[in-house]
């Protein structure tokens, strides 16, 4: 293909709406002479259903932040004299028709490695390679350590994280990230229809996002939001020195870095993240909670590689693991649908796993130590498929991302990466440990307001004068429990 108007590209933005440390659009600025930024809503994503369980594919809080965050990118895209393609379709034939109708010689993206996007990344290249176009991926885009950088091959990657670890953290560098290209290279000149974003009704047809002042901070969208949360959470506050002491808190904004739902959409880079934080470690102070942040975007690291080694054998009901696990792989889970639903809707009867469900409908967040509670409730004390809640996680989170969220759950599952085959929780213990005076639960379970901290975890053990004093009544007002307190 030949264009009379010099080399012309599309940089076909996913999971990286970003401008700083965007390797596609350097890639693509040192090779064109025109770029044609481009945002694709995917219709079988925003208006499909998860594979097994048939929840929505992309929950509200998730899509409303898609949103926001595309809008973002184009105010920052105009800002620097180009603009940003706006398309609702399937990405194949959306891309099929730009290439045809601009004659565009490349597409540049960033190169995603779960079946679901690999498969619209083989759409997109077959039909673009018809008209004489390419497509160039490139890997390592949403990971501190880049694949080309690791001690060993992916497919070699050991499946313990302690092991990764010890071979990664202190003994290889983390690339810096890359300066956004200045200035941006035209956009298309006869070009006139750039489209509009769609509204969370249009695109979804969900229900519009209403704010909770319950929820632990309102998540908006974009990457000028993900840098200013980054700024907030280390100069501003220097919450930053304090994470590892605060990390497990599970009320309010600053006790962890909530930087999940920017990282997820690609709003900020992990490495962003990192040179930030090394150079607060420079100028304030370095300590064991600036190293954790380190050390939590390792993890990170590793989950989306067992994504990457283990294919598809991460979404299995028996799991990724070899040898360990092997009893819960062969587990006939029992089949509750009322259980579940009581489950999804936060209203099981016991209090911590409760309040952490409705915590999550209501914002589409949950602190880590929520969701590690929940998750082992299901699998251990419920005896619930654990695909079942990995998939709800998948529709609700406004942070999903698909390695992390399946790995996780498999891990707490047994059927992971863990060394152990049985990760289980005792709810009280963590309740005693991580929310003693209960303020957490009555914070999003007001019908424990009156009841007493003694019991407020476990309000099945008033009596019936006792549940008279704190104006609940089993049964009436407040769930009767699925599990009992005192298994515990």
């Amino acid at each position: 293909m030949t264009s009379s108007e010099g080399k012309r590209a599309i940089v076909w933005f996913r999971e990286d709406l970003r401008l700083l440390d965007n390797p596609s659009l350097v890639k693509a600025s040192r090779s064109s002479d025109e770029i044609l930024p481009v945002y694709i809503f995917n219709e079988d994503v925003f208006r499909g259903r998860t594979r097994w369980y048939g929840f929505p594919k992309v929950g509200k809080f998730r899509a409303q932040f898609i949103i926001e965050s595309v809008t973002n990118l184009r105010e920052n895209l105009r800002k620097r004299g180009s603009d940003l393609v706006i398309r609702v379709g399937s990405p194949d034939k959306v891309m099929a028709e730009l290439v045809r109708q601009y004659q565009v010689q490349r597409v540049f993206c960033m190169k995603q490695h779960t079946q679901e996007e690999v498969n619209v990344e083989s759409a997109v290249a077959s039909c673009i390679q018809t008209l004489g176009s390419t497509l160039e991926m490139t890997s390592g885009v949403d990971f501190l350590y880049e694949e080309n950088d690791l001690p060993f091959p992916v497919e070699k990657i050991p499946d313990v994280f302690t092991s990764f670890r010890n071979a990664v953290e202190k003994k290889f560098l983390i690339r810096h990230p890359l300066n956004i290209p200045e200035p941006l290279k035209p956009t298309f000149a006869s070009l006139t229809n750039f489209g509009e974003i769609p509204s969370l009704v249009d695109l979804t047809g969900l229900d519009p996002v209403q704010f909770d002042e319950r929820s632990a901070l309102e998540f908006i969208g974009g990457e000028d939001h993900g840098l200013e949360r980054i700024r907030h959470y280390f100069w501003d506050t220097d919450a930053v020195a304090s994470y590892f002491e605060t990390r497990n808190g599970m009320i309010g904004p600053d006790f962890s870095t909530k930087f999940a739902p920017w990282l997820a959409q690609g709003c900020i880079s992990p490495r962003t993240i990192y040179s930030e934080l090394t150079k607060y470690e420079t100028q304030r102070t370095k300590n064991k909670s600036t190293y954790w942040i380190a050390f939590e975007l390792l993890t990170r690291d590793f989950f989306k590689y067992m994504g990457r080694k283990h294919g598809n054998r991460i979404f299995l009901r028996e799991g990724y693991a070899n040898g360990s696990g092997s009893g819960v792989a062969r587990k006939v889970w029992k089949k509750n649908p009322r259980n579940f639903q009581r489950w999804m809707d936060g209203t099981t009867g016991t209090p911590l796993v409760d309040a952490n469900m409705r915590e999550l409908n209501c914002s589409g967040f949950m602190s880590n130590r929520g969701r590690q509670n929940v998750a082992s409730f299901l699998i251990h004390d419920l005896e619930i498929n654990w695909k079942m809640g990995a998939e709800y996680f998948e529709s609700v989170l406004i942070d999903y991302d698909v390695a992390v969220n399946w790995c996780n759950w498999a891990y707490l599952a047994g059927v992971g990466s863990d060394p152990r085959p049985n990760r289980y929780f005792n709810i009280l213990t963590q309740a005693a440990k991580y929310d003693p005076d209960g303020s957490y639960v009555k914070h999003w379970l007001n019908e424990l307001d009156a009841v007493p901290n003694s019991h407020v975890h476990r309000p099945d053990t008033l009596s019936r004068e006792e549940q008279r004093h704190a104006n609940i009544t089993l049964g009436v007002n407040f769930p009767i429990p699925i599990v009992p307190s005192r298994k515990w």
